[in-house]
């Protein structure tokens, strides 16, 4: 985990650094550029991430080759988003100057994301990306769609045709959690009179404030109604027809230009850096995930070995012992599975400390356990076989919390945190089933110790 915390610590400041740039200084994007490449690539070459983790995230790394490559050929890409029926694929035909993307009258004629490489500017590729409709039916699967291409936009138009509606504003706040610049651009203008324009314009600041900037509210007009024109013929009369007109998206085109040639390497990089670290954290919390699996099935192995070992023994507190000498190795092998390797002094004090608290806390059960110990001595046959079962489960649930105690260490990085060994250990005491745990630990041990005779 320690180089998820470089990373993080890295983004982070590279981040801060993109808020703080200095307009003037013309080498900070292809500096922070660089530095988000060589973030994605410390995440792509990293050795430390196991296979089956990397496995689990194929596709996820699969993104982080592709935004490599968009970061390579400075290649942005633009999402658009809205509800049904807006104009969302009009927008975009209108702005690459061709019919590319489907338009069509009824309810979700864009069922996927689709993209189209738009070359606007000198110094940037831009992909244009079509997205369904917010609120479509099928709403949910579509929507996760929709918030899984702006994880990737660099910059989001969101298409409305009036005032915003609560679903919309919903998804504006999503989107501008996801630190994407947006455009908000009022299609089919030309519905409205122009004090009708006037006064949406005021509602639609009003309902975005805070999450659009007023400059980045454009009125365009993707496919206008025919205009009607009356024409007066030789004979005198009145005749009407209707014109075609152009799409106008020229205030749009304008604003994301501005926007491209101000910030465009930065947001690139942006954009990369805040992919990078939330894949650092899925891959963190893949590997946490992993290694609690894999800690669970080594404490329930130590717990058996324990177990059997301590009901065998027959000699009083040479099994304790034994079975102290066992929580070492325990500790040991979390160690390594959590990537932190400990000694077997260092794993021994850490088994010292744990054991100091459960003894303060079950003081009862080890007199217990020490009882258990010496009546398997002054005993044979019948009352061994008796005792042996609920030593080795003493033995067994000991393992539970120790095991336990020393993968919250572990977990936190070799700290016990804010709250200590004690609360620690004692939250873990309290959140175990005791009278379940050494049911099935005497079940396991008695079967085991059948099977031996």
């Amino acid at each position: 985990m320690r180089l998820f915390g470089r990373l993080r610590r890295w983004w982070r400041r590279d981040t801060a650094a993109v808020d703080a740039h200095d307009e003037g200084d013309d080498d900070a994007p292809n500096a922070h550029l660089l530095r988000a490449a060589d973030s994605l690539r410390a995440l792509l070459k990293d050795p430390a991430i196991p296979p089956g983790v990397r496995q689990a995230l194929a596709e996820d790394y699969a993104q982080v080759e592709a935004m490599l490559e968009r970061l390579e050929q400075g290649e942005l890409q633009i999402a658009v988003f809205g509800r049904v029926s807006v104009g969302k694929s009009a927008v975009l035909n209108a702005l690459a100057g061709r019919p590319v993307f489907e338009v069509g009258v009824l309810h979700g004629t864009t069922q996927r994301a689709g993209h189209l490489r738009w070359q606007v500017a000198a110094e940037h590729g831009v992909q244009l990306v079509d997205t369904p409709g917010i609120n479509e039916l099928s709403g949910e699967e579509r929507e996760r769609l929709a918030e899984e291409v702006a994880g990737h936009a660099d910059l989001v138009i969101f298409v409305v045709d009036a005032d915003l509606t609560a679903i919309e504003v919903d998804a504006l706040r999503r989107l501008a959690a996801q630190q994407r610049p947006l455009i908000l651009a009022l299609n089919k203008a030309d519905r409205y009179t122009p004090e009708e324009r006037a006064a949406l314009r005021e509602r639609l600041l009003a309902h975005s404030a805070g999450l659009v900037r007023p400059e980045n509210l454009v009125e365009v007009m993707a496919l206008p109604a025919p205009q009607t024109v009356i024409e007066v013929g030789a004979d005198g009369r009145e005749h009407e027809t209707r014109r075609p007109r152009e799409p106008d998206v020229a205030a749009l085109r304008a604003r994301v230009l501005a926007v491209l040639e101000a910030e465009g390497k930065t947001l690139l990089a942006l954009n990369a850096s805040l992919f990078a670290g939330r894949l650092a954290d899925a891959v963190g919390e893949r590997l946490t995930r992993l290694r609690a699996e894999i800690a669970q099935r080594i404490v329930r192995l130590y717990c058996i070995a324990k177990g059997v070992a301590v009901a065998l023994n027959p000699v009083p507190v040479a099994d304790l012992l034994a079975a102290a000498s066992l929580d070492v190795a325990l500790v040991v092998h979390l160690s390594k599975v959590y990537g932190l390797p400990m000694t077997r002094a260092e794993a021994g004090r850490l088994l010292a400390t744990i054991v100091a608290q459960l003894a303060a806390l079950m003081g009862a059960i080890w007199g217990v356990h020490l009882v258990a110990s010496a009546l398997k001595l002054g005993s044979a046959g019948l009352s061994t076989a008796l005792t042996a079962g609920a030593q080795g489960a003493l033995a067994w649930y000991a393992t539970v919390l120790v095991g336990r105690a020393a993968e919250r260490y572990l977990a936190a990085g070799k700290s016990w945190g804010e709250d200590g060994p004690k609360r620690v250990v004692q939250a873990i005491v309290e959140s175990l089933d005791r009278d379940s745990i050494l049911r099935e630990a005497r079940a396991e041990i008695l079967a085991r110790l059948k099977r031996a005779r």
